[in-house]
Order: C-alpha cells, then structure tokens, then sequence
C-alpha cells in the first residue's frame, strides 16, 4: 500500500509536467498558432537569459550555506557518472543498431545529457507539494529540493556544453567537409610552392626584381631570402609563432565563452552570496537591507519552469513527422535512458551511502538518482539546430522519449522514493 500511495505522489507531479507540455504543444499547432517560430525564440532567449538564472540564484543563495556546499560535493561527480555511462550506452546502440555516421553525435548526445534543467525543477518541488510526500515538512521540502534541482541545473548546463556540443560538432557533416577542404587547400599550397616551375610565381619569387636579380641572392639579405622547406626549397615566410598563438589563445577564449553560460554564471553569483555570511546578510532574509533585490529575481525566477515546459511541448510538436522511419534507434535509445542508466545510477548512488560518501539526506539521495533516468536535454535540440545535423531524427527521438517518460519516469520516481525512504 505505501508503494501505491508513493507511485499516486509521482503520478500527480509527472502529471502536472505532462498537463503543460500539451498545453505548449496545442499553443504551437497550426490551429492556434501562438508559439510560432519566432515567439519560441523570444520565450527561449528570455528563459535562458533572464528567468533561469534568477531561478538558479535566487533558489541557491536563500538555500545554500559553506556546510551545505560542502556536503553536496558528490552531485557534480555523480553527474559526471551519468554522462560517462551514457556515452559508452550510446557507443554500444551505435554499433548495435548500425546508426548511419552523421547521426553518431546526436546518438551519443542523447544517451549523454539528460533533462536537468526543467525536469527537476518541476518533479522535485511538485512532489514536495503533496500532502503525502514522503519527505516531511513541504516548505523545507520545497526549499532544499529547489537549492538541489538548481545545482544540478547549473552543473548539467556546463557539462551539456562542454561536452555534447563538441561531439555534435565532431561528428556534425559541416565541421567533417570543412576539414577535408583545408586539408585539400595546404596540400595544394605546399605542392605549388615546391614546384620548380611556381617557385617565382609565389610571393616569395614575386619579390625578386628583374634590376636585382645580377645582385647575390637576388639584392636581398640571407635572413630575408632563406626560408625552407624540408625539401629545401623557398617557401612564404610565415608568421612570427607568437602570434599563431595569440590567435590559437583567441580561438580558445571565444569558445570558452560557451560554458560561461547565464545559468553558471548564476550559480557561482549564488553560492558565493550563500557561503559568504556579509554577503548573506544584505541580500538574503527578511531583515536584509536588499532584501527587495532578493524578492525580485525570485520572482523572475518562479516564472522559469512553465515558461521552459510551455517550450518543451512547443518544441516536441515537430517529432510527429519523422517518428516512423527511427523506430530502431529510438527505442533503444528509451532502453538507455529509462532501463541501463538507472539501473546503474542505483548501484552508484547506493555504493556511495554505503561507503558514507553523501549525507544521508532522503530528498538529496532521491534527486541524485532521479538524475539518471531523465529524457534527453533540450540543449541537444538546440546543437543540433547550430550545425544543421538530425534535426528531423531528434524531433523524433525528443517526442519519443518524452512521450514514455509519463509512465517510465513516474515508475523510476516511485522506486527511488521507496529506495531512499
């Protein structure tokens, strides 16, 4: 009995989640046509800019303090743990079910990134909702469980970055062509400049003057002249090496802006005014004397959650079209994310409270393994669209797995709160 009652507690929270998600699904139909296009990129860059960070500071600054930090120390790891499984779950369905190259990093960004933004934030505080939860008092509940969804949040943005968007990118038909066109253009280039007969059409034989060619080496000085090749022969000269590496440096700290996203940067702004007691003291609490400032980005923040699963439903309408023709890799991808990854998930997360790894906190141990039986993030849509790769397969795959999540998830949800209580 007290397993039903716990499977009718996650029902009505994954209830709730799904209630939404047809909602922004109807409001994206041709029929109503209020989520166009063009709103969903409006709704989505004020989601991702504004209202997700609020939510992710606001929630960890009011929760989290330097003990609280510390004990939470095995989340990011165990993050880690479901992206390191599901890359090599990914690698078997790949060869497996013999998915075409192209699709390769879709594959294993699915299998990867799991839903650690919007999901946690709607299943966590929902389930504290309940009168029958079965982790105690609701607002203490709804108050740790927001500062636990929020740091999965920020930790699984960094991660999704970080990694799926350079696997979508190594795999991505784009990058590949663009490679074998550089590689194609620097032979080219090498061959015309050691051919005997193009060695005074290149820029170096250009400088050579008629008036200077009775002058030793050409009325130029050795330093100027000799630049070789491993034939020996003259080349370009090249640039200085120092300033191949200010651009290499350049290139680098433009990419890195992408891990720098809001939400991150969100999340160090939070547990920074969280663990520093001065700065607690202003911001946070009734007493503070910017407590207006704390009360208005978490206001921007509540707005979060509808507005990032209104998205998700408007976003799942387009998998209806190409669901039929991925059968195969759809389900084995639900097999990875709903049945191999949890299963492994418990083991970790149950060999961890029995070595004493992480504080024995039932809401905590419950967020870590729902971390493990997620659907696929929404930022892997989001990659996909930038490089132009499996947009219609991952429509599909989105609709799919998040179709079967309704019922899988709420199973999961059930087991783990059995599992923790």
């Amino acid at each position: 009995m007290y397993f039903f009652k716990l499977f009718s507690v996650a029902l009505a929270s994954i209830m709730k989640l799904l209630l939404i998600t047809v909602l922004g699904a109807l409001l994206a139909h041709d029929r109503f046509d209020i989520l166009r296009e063009n709103a969903r990129k409006h709704v989505n860059a004020m989601v991702y800019f504004v209202f997700t960070p609020a939510l992710i500071y606001s929630s960890m600054s009011n929760t989290l303090t330097l003990n609280s930090v510390i004990m939470l120390w095995f989340m990011p790891l165990s993050i880690l743990g479901t992206y390191i499984a599901g890359t090599f779950l990914g690698w078997l369905l790949i060869k497996i079910v013999r998915v075409p190259p192209h699709l390769h990093g879709l594959v294993l960004g699915c299998c990867a990134a799991g839903n650690l933004a919007s999901l946690p934030l709607t299943v966590v505080p929902a389930i504290c909702k309940q009168k029958n939860n079965p982790f105690g008092d609701e607002a203490i509940c709804h108050r740790n469980g927001l500062a636990y969804a929020s740091l999965s949040m920020a930790v699984g943005y960094t991660y999704a970055w970080s990694f799926t968007f350079n696997v979508v990118r190594i795999y991505s038909p784009m990058i590949s062509d663009a490679a074998k066109v550089d590689e194609s253009s620097a032979n080219s280039k090498f061959e015309s400049t050691t051919d005997p007969e193009n060695l005074l059409k290149s820029s170096c034989g250009a400088l050579i003057m008629d008036a200077d060619i009775a002058k030793p080496n050409g009325g130029m000085k050795p330093s100027e002249f000799e630049c070789k090749v491993p034939n020996g022969q003259t080349k370009v000269p090249e640039k200085p090496k120092f300033i191949k590496q200010l651009k290499l440096l350049v290139e680098k700290i433009k990419n890195m802006k992408i891990l720098i996203a809001p939400s991150t940067m969100a999340a160090i702004m939070g547990v920074t005014i969280g663990i520093v007691p001065q700065l607690r003291k202003i911001l946070v609490g009734d007493k503070a004397l910017l407590n207006v400032v704390q009360d208005t980005l978490t206001m921007l923040g509540d707005a979060s959650v509808p507005a990032m699963v209104l998205l998700l439903g408007a976003n799942l309408l387009k998998g209806l079209k190409g669901i039929g023709k991925q059968v195969p890799l759809i389900v084995g991808i639900i097999v990875v994310k709903f049945v191999a990854l949890p299963a492994i998930g418990v083991g970790i997360v149950k060999s961890a409270i029995h070595f004493n790894l992480i504080h024995h906190d039932p809401l905590y141990q419950f967020v870590l393994l729902l971390q493990y039986a997620l659907p696929p993030a929404i930022v892997v849509s989001t990659i996909t669209q930038m490089f132009g790769v499996g947009e219609g397969e991952c429509s599909a795959i989105m609709l799919a797995t998040y179709a079967c999540s309704a019922i899988l998830l709420t199973l999961w949800c059930t087991l783990f709160m059995w599992l923790v209580i």
